[in-house]
């Protein structure tokens, strides 16, 4: 009886899918049936007028081919609940040189727009998924868009009939074929999608080498950064301290015997020189690896952290786990991204308060930042989002970003941890 009873249901939501489905997938037929119908109008006989209508219908299906699949990916994830990888290639940051042009990994450009433009036209064309979807787009009509196309056809004779412009007797049988279809005939697109539109395993291999590939290349460009930026603080900061206490102390040497006076006013300023010296060196040492982090864990680090922030911070941690420990390498990731976003929120956002909240889905680590800012942050392929990305990933952490206009920014990063 409960099944009786929910099959209205049941139908009336089935044929809203096959009817969406029936959109999608016969969107591309429809294109090449209209400039099928152009060129007979233009005259079948003439050669020249099918070039026009060849040429629209061509450049039609790869334009739509690729947000056409985007649209059956989520109908697909949000009806079935199975996620149907997209496997695009991301294309990479583009650099100016020295010599003022810019590089895009295949070719130098006068402009930075022109060196994006040549790079994601060449990285379309390039990617394994550009080709998927047009196939896709040519089997779907045939695998999925057929039966989704039932309900909607038999509803159609149904009113036919109703309006005379059929045979009664079509009517009944129309109406059959579009409730009896209904719950099933949308179903196709799941299987269709998860043969034809998920990446072979050859392409996921390859786009993980890619990946790890291009991980190591900007870890190495990180650590150097690093290493320069190490080298110029000692220079321009200890090193230069520590030459000006021994000019003093050389001095104070000479003085001692017959300006014993002047000599002790350059040992305190020697000591203080040190001092301050000392003090350097320390903040130096903080920013390669806070203490904390390493003597009390991720959670106390981001709390002191939020303390010597100019904004009201919030930190929230899991109760269960006041000393959360992960790998070293994963916590410094975790801390330096989140003392990246907080400085992206006084500095560029303007905001005046933010929450930090951390927490363990059973499988990794998620931080979660959110302020009050202006928001329209966004993720340049060349900017410090993009970096901290990239540095995330080498633990095959992900990152996320909303901020839309007007605020408020919402970032949250995630990284699988096998000791949570």
């Amino acid at each position: 009886m409960k099944q009786l009873l929910g099959w209205p249901a049941r139908a009336g939501t089935g044929f809203l899918r096959a009817c969406a489905v029936a959109g999608v997938t016969m969107a591309v037929p429809a294109l090449w049936a209209a400039a099928a119908a152009l060129g007979v109008h233009g005259g079948a006989g003439n050669p020249w007028s099918w070039l026009l209508p060849v040429v629209l219908a061509v450049t039609g299906t790869l334009a739509a081919s690729r947000p056409l699949c985007r649209a059956v990916r989520a109908l697909v994830a949000r009806w079935t609940g199975t996620a149907v990888p997209a496997g695009y290639r991301e294309p990479g940051p583009v650099t100016r040189m020295a010599t003022g042009y810019w590089w895009n990994g295949d070719r130098y450009e006068r402009t930075r727009r022109d060196a994006l433009m040549d790079q994601r036209m060449r990285t379309y064309w390039r990617d394994p998924a550009t080709w998927r979807d047009l196939r896709f787009t040519a089997l779907a009509p045939l695998t999925a868009g057929l039966p989704a196309c039932l309900p909607p056809a038999g509803a159609a004779a149904a009113v036919l009939a109703l309006t005379g412009a059929a045979p009664l007797l079509v009517g009944p049988i129309g109406a059959a074929v579009a409730i009896g279809t209904a719950p099933y005939a949308w179903r196709a697109l799941e299987p269709a999608a998860v043969r034809f539109l998920r990446p072979s395993t050859a392409m996921l291999l390859a786009d993980r080498v890619d990946q790890l590939t291009a991980q190591r290349a900007d870890m190495t460009v990180t650590q150097a950064a690093e290493i320069r930026r190490i080298e110029r603080d000692l220079h321009d900061g200890a090193q230069a301290g520590l030459v000006a206490i021994g000019i003093s102390l050389a001095t104070a040497e000479r003085l001692m015997a017959t300006d014993p006076e002047r000599a002790r006013a350059l040992l305190r300023s020697a000591r203080a020189g040190a001092a301050g010296s000392l003090a350097e060196l320390r903040d130096l040492v903080r920013g390669i690896n806070p203490p904390v982090l390493s003597e009390r864990g991720l959670v106390d680090a981001v709390r002191a952290l939020a303390l010597t922030t100019p904004i009201a911070v919030t930190v929230t941690a899991p109760a269960d786990r006041p000393r959360l420990r992960l790998d070293p390498p994963i916590e410094s990731a975790l801390y330096f991204g989140t003392a990246e976003l907080l400085t992206n929120a006084v500095k560029h956002a303007r905001a005046t308060a933010a929450r930090i909240t951390l927490a363990h889905d059973g499988t990794g680590i998620v931080v979660e930042i959110e302020d009050d800012g202006r928001g329209g942050a966004t993720v340049r392929p060349d900017g410090g989002l993009a970096g901290l990305r990239r540095r995330l990933a080498v633990f095959d952490g992900t990152f996320e970003l909303e901020s839309p206009a007007g605020g408020p920014t919402r970032a949250i990063m995630v990284v699988p941890c096998e000791s949570l």
